[in-house]
């Protein structure tokens, strides 16, 4: 039987990280909760994800921080942002470092989880 797609979810706010957990999981997805950018990169050594959905501000490392050092890495693992954010200027370069999409606080579970599904199936391969 094929593991389930896996998702990353970092977020600093502990609402927002149930919420998705709980909106992968019945469409089943699995989802690992990460509440920065550092925790996530920590976990991602140890084990594999098909897509990562990161919020944009929050302490530490941001974001944009995490978007771009995964492109860096050259990691391939689709990133979708989900924010608060209405900031042209950072959609425009988070979506040039490669994210697959950016997402405005709140977004319909129907646009998040076809994204999401478009994302996996186009980054098959590449999330370590």
């Amino acid at each position: 039987m094929p593991e389930l797609p896996t998702v990353a979810i970092v977020d600093d706010d502990e609402a927002v990280r149930e919420a998705l957990g709980d909106l992968l999981m019945v469409s089943g997805l699995a989802c690992h909760t990460f509440a920065g950018a550092v925790s996530f990169l920590a976990a991602r050594t140890e084990g594999h994800f098909d897509c990562l959905i990161t919020d944009i501000r929050m302490p530490g490392m941001t974001g944009m921080e995490l978007i771009e050092r995964l492109h860096d890495e050259g990691t391939g693992l689709p990133v979708i942002v989900l924010s608060s954010v209405l900031d042209e200027q950072a959609r425009a370069h988070a979506l040039s470092l490669g994210a697959r999409a950016w997402f405005t606080k709140p977004v319909s579970d129907e646009r998040l989880l076809g994204a999401i599904a478009a994302a996996i199936d186009d980054g098959r391969g590449g999330g370590r």
